[in-house]
């Protein structure tokens, strides 16, 4: 064990730290909570109950972690669920993320991402992998963040909502439906579909091949202008042999055009 904790930490004695983790000035860790190797934790950041860090991840100061959602009539002593923290996240000053608002379910954020300063992530939200969230972007409940996504300062989204892979939304929009992958969206209330994002598609790896038949498929959907954009769609969608990224790029598109606000995840909202 090379644990080290500063003493003015304050540990609750049924959290698990593992090995190789450094604890800051006036941190709290509070029960159940479980951090993985090669955890560090700056000055004063305080994790909530039940909190499951993985490895490496690095939490810069005044972070506050698993404490309770912002729901009108919730106390601190209220049942609430779990947040579920990857592998490999920098997670910068001031970030707030919640946990599950549902006993048996949890807010989970994935590996290797980046959370600037000042986000704040909403409960029962998915983040996926390699996505870069930049400073005071805010996140509302319920929402999915797709892998390799870079939203842009102070952002703010709707509950519900879905950022396809590797997606960007530039700084200071407002987004309140479903962004397809690939795209770039800017605005407000609604936000529009301006281009692909062709630095998202370098960053996903993809080939020459791959990016060209993307790139095809957003100009018959996003360019052509035949028709209605879902009629556009679902010619594409119906093509033989569809390349896999543009058949997530339209399957995106269709599943969000079933709700009447472009919220695919609004389906399975509790009334």
């Amino acid at each position: 064990m090379n644990v080290r904790i500063h003493p003015s930490a304050v540990i609750d004695k049924t959290a698990n730290i593992a090995d190789d983790v450094i604890i800051g000035p006036n941190s709290v860790i509070d029960a159940g909570v479980q951090i993985g190797d090669g955890c560090i934790l700056d000055a004063n950041v305080v994790i909530g109950p039940n909190v499951q860090l993985g490895n490496n991840n690095l939490l810069y100061a005044n972070c506050a972690i698993g404490r309770p959602p912002q729901l009108l009539g919730l106390r601190p002593d209220s049942p609430m669920g779990k947040l579920r923290i990857g592998n490999n996240n920098v997670i910068r000053e001031q970030v707030t993320i919640h946990p599950s608002i549902y006993p048996d379910q949890a807010t989970i954020v994935g590996n290797d991402n980046l959370i600037m300063v000042g986000v704040h992530l909403g409960h029962d939200c998915v983040l996926e992998d390699k996505i870069v969230i930049s400073n005071y972007t805010q996140i509302s409940g319920h929402c999915k963040i797709e892998t390799g996504v870079w939203l842009s300062g102070m952002v703010a989204v709707h509950q519900f909502v879905t950022f396809g892979k590797w997606c960007y939304a530039a700084g200071f929009s407002g987004v309140n439906h479903d962004v397809p992958p690939f795209v770039i969206v800017s605005g407000h209330y609604p936000p529009e579909v301006r281009s692909i994002n062709k630095r998202g598609l370098k960053r996903a790896g993809l080939t020459e091949d791959q990016q060209k038949k993307i790139m095809d498929a957003f100009r018959r959907i996003y360019r052509d202008e035949d028709g209605v954009l879902l009629e556009r769609v679902k010619t594409v969608a119906a093509q033989d042999g569809l390349d896999e990224n543009v058949q997530a790029m339209v399957q995106a598109i269709l599943r969000s055009s079933q709700h009447r606000f472009g919220r695919h995840l609004e389906k399975f909202r509790e009334h």
